[in-house]
């Protein structure tokens, strides 16, 4: 028997679905990895990797999932992803070598693509079809949500003196909990009339698409360089050791709201200057640990980057919902194959850089020259857009 769906329990499914996807199978790691450096041997280089293998998972991921024209199978695949994000969280503790957790780092990354993109895709659609404000804010919201679980979690284990292994554990625990409501909730693609398609699409223009493409993949490479190292940034500063968890949870706190509030700023300016808005914004919050290693500055510039770097994704991504409301996920997929291009590049390439100078501060200003190039590219979206409207 079919639960009857509501707008309250589709949004708590997609916020679940970011906890188990994304919060455990994604974040959870930047967390455990000065835990596991100091446990288990894992060198800077080595955290590189593996976060980069994480994120070439989750450009498999969106690859898989933009090519799958079957809804029905986007939504069975996403209950796999649930069950394997609990998995492949379980299994780390089995092991210590390196190359086993590469894959099973990629395989989790496979599974936040089910949060970010079949998720969203599936949402957005049973809101559209069920004449609700197509906006993702709420949704999004989730991946706050997530840091602030996964923080408070692995912050409690370490009260316990809890090792590395035990932390991913009470982690893929967590995730069983959070996968019992996205697995009941999350919207089937034929059933509340969603498989009525009478919207009309109104696509970019390949111009604009490709700007779009550009602009996106430099908020990747920023994204990937901060959301991967900053608790190890924190605990390897002088006189901030053990405040690295503390760092991690206020990018929780604000990402949290920051999509409702960007929601309604790009109400009264527009997507693209809200975006604008949002890169300026984040370039700020990169570069601040680089510039002031002071317990203030790197607060702010947690409380900045939480704030933007998760409306970059759902100011895109709502914005695919308008363009394509027959398949939001088209859109997705193109957007997402850019941002994830950068999150394979980014996280090896700041490693390389911090094992050879023993700071982090290159690569942080690397990455904020990587969004500043894309700032170059909203601007030419501004411009094309005024030419064009």
């Amino acid at each position: 028997m079919l639960t009857k769906l509501t707008r309250t329990r589709v949004y708590l499914a997609g916020i679940c679905s970011l906890i188990v996807t994304v919060g455990v199978a994604r974040f959870s790691y930047s967390l455990l990895l000065p835990i596991m450096q100091d446990g288990a041997g894992l060198t800077e280089l080595g955290g590189g990797w593996l976060a980069t293998t994480n994120f070439m998972g989750y450009m498999a991921g969106v690859l898989l999932a933009s090519n799958l024209h079957n809804l029905n199978i986007k939504y069975n695949l996403h209950r796999v992803y649930l069950l394997l994000s609990i998995v492949t969280s379980a299994a780390m503790v089995m092991t210590t070598d390196v190359v086993a957790w590469a894959v099973l780092r990629f395989f989790a990354g496979v599974c936040a693509s089910g949060g970010f993109i079949i998720a969203s895709g599936l949402i957005l659609k049973w809101l559209v079809k069920n004449q609700h404000r197509a906006e993702l804010g709420i949704h999004f919201a989730g991946a706050g949500i997530s840091i602030i679980a996964a923080s408070v979690l692995v912050e409690v284990m370490l009260t316990l003196s809890a090792d590395w292994q035990q932390q991913w554990l009470a982690l893929a625990v967590m995730a069983a909990v959070f996968a019992v409501p996205a697995w009941l909730w999350i919207p089937h693609p034929l059933v509340d009339g969603q498989d009525a398609n009478t919207t009309k699409d109104n696509p970019p223009s390949r111009v604009f698409t490709t700007l779009m493409m550009l602009a996106y993949f430099c908020a990747g490479y920023g994204y990937a360089v901060s959301s991967t190292f900053i608790v190890d940034i924190v605990e390897r500063t002088e006189g901030l050791e053990g405040q690295g968890t503390l760092a991690f949870l206020l990018i929780g706190f604000a990402a949290t709201p920051a999509t409702l509030v960007w929601d309604r700023i790009a109400r009264r300016v527009g997507y693209l200057h809200a975006l604008l808005a949002a890169y300026i914004l984040q370039v700020v919050g990169i570069i601040l640990p680089a510039m002031n290693d002071s317990l203030p500055a790197v607060l702010l510039s947690a409380l900045l980057f939480g704030g933007t770097f998760i409306a970059c994704v759902s100011l895109v991504l709502t914005m695919a919902g308008k363009f394509f409301p027959s398949n939001p996920a088209r859109f997705m997929g193109v957007m997402t194959l850019a941002y994830g291009a950068a999150q394979i590049i980014a996280p090896v390439f700041t490693g390389y850089l911090t094992e050879a100078l023993g700071s982090y501060n290159l690569g942080l200003y690397l990455s904020a020259g990587v969004m500043l190039l894309g700032i170059v590219f909203l601007l030419g979206l501004v411009r094309l857009e005024r030419r064009t409207g």
